[in-house]
């Protein structure tokens, strides 16, 4: 009964399929594949990814102690409830997987009353939600750097590319947005380099980087206009900042001030725009400033 209400509810299209409860899944798992991505690319950490907090509509929900990074490290979590990092930044797309494999579980006695030809079905499904993923997140990773899609979805040379750049920002703990942010200015001579640089400590240089980086965008067909105007649309200028987030909190309780509340709320509306208005929000926290963790319901 709840099976046949979620398709006709948010999967309509499964109902005339051969199989309307595995088609049903299928539908879940693609939104699923497609939504992990959106999150990663952004820098977001869902604070606790437990099964009862995703949702079959493929929304975000219930995220709980989550947080935003600044310095990018692929280990990054801030969940006073995550003792291990299960919910770590680049452990979310494996996280979604077994939850979806759990949710998979419920559903055999749907798919067939022969349980190993269920399972098959079960299995085949969840085989197509790592490669939807990769397949997701390499195109946004790509409309990060300014690169143009091409026939080939996720060409290996693009991919280490990307990897080299976040190597480098592990290392030298750049600010994720803010990196993403300055390419745009570097696109096309080194004129924006020592700010981009500037971001990078530990004795890290980007330059090497950024010079093979040009090389490649050399060789796409999209304008100048055009790969200014994909980068500004995927990487956003400002972001929630914990340390925002929690001045906000501060003075709305200690003061009843909800004057940075409410800006952040004008400024977060509008992500992608370079506004002076709203440029300390763009800002990284000094030393001192820094949230390491955060809980539920804030």
């Amino acid at each position: 009964t709840l099976a046949d209400h979620v398709i006709a509810r948010h999967y309509p299209e499964a109902k005339d399929a051969a199989n309307p409860y595995r088609a049903m899944l299928d539908g879940m798992i693609g939104r699923q594949a497609a939504l992990i991505p959106q999150w990663m690319l952004v820098g977001f950490i869902h604070g606790v990814m437990n099964t009862d907090n995703m949702s079959v509509a493929g929304e975000t929900i219930d995220f709980g102690p989550c947080a935003f990074m600044d310095a990018y490290h692929p280990t990054t979590e801030f969940s006073s409830i995550d003792r291990q990092g299960r919910y770590a930044y680049s452990n979310q797309p494996a996280i979604a997987h077994w939850n979806l494999v759990r949710l998979a579980e419920t559903l055999l006695p749907l798919f067939n009353a022969d349980e190993k030809l269920a399972i098959a079905e079960a299995e085949e499904a969840l085989n197509a939600f790592g490669p939807a993923f990769e397949v997701a997140y390499s195109a946004g990773l790509r409309r990060k750097l300014g690169i143009a899609a091409r026939d080939d979805e996720s060409p290996a040379e693009d991919l280490g590319l990307v990897r080299d750049l976040l190597e480098l920002m592990a290392e030298g703990a750049a600010d994720f947005t803010l990196t993403f942010r300055h390419l745009n200015a570097a696109t096309e001579n080194s004129a924006g380099d020592e700010a981009l640089a500037a971001l990078f400590g530990k004795g890290v240089d980007p330059r090497p980087w950024l010079a093979q980086w040009r090389a490649r965008l050399r060789g796409d067909q999209a304008s100048r206009e055009e790969r200014q105007e994909m980068m500004r649309r995927a990487n956003p200028a400002i972001i929630p900042r914990n340390h925002r987030v929690e001045q906000a909190i501060a003075a709305a309780i200690e003061s009843n001030d909800f004057v940075l509340f409410h800006s952040m709320v004008e400024g977060l509306s509008r992500p992608f725009d370079d506004d002076p208005d709203y440029a300390d929000l763009a800002t990284p926290p000094r030393p001192g400033e820094e949230v390491r963790e955060t809980f539920c319901g804030t």
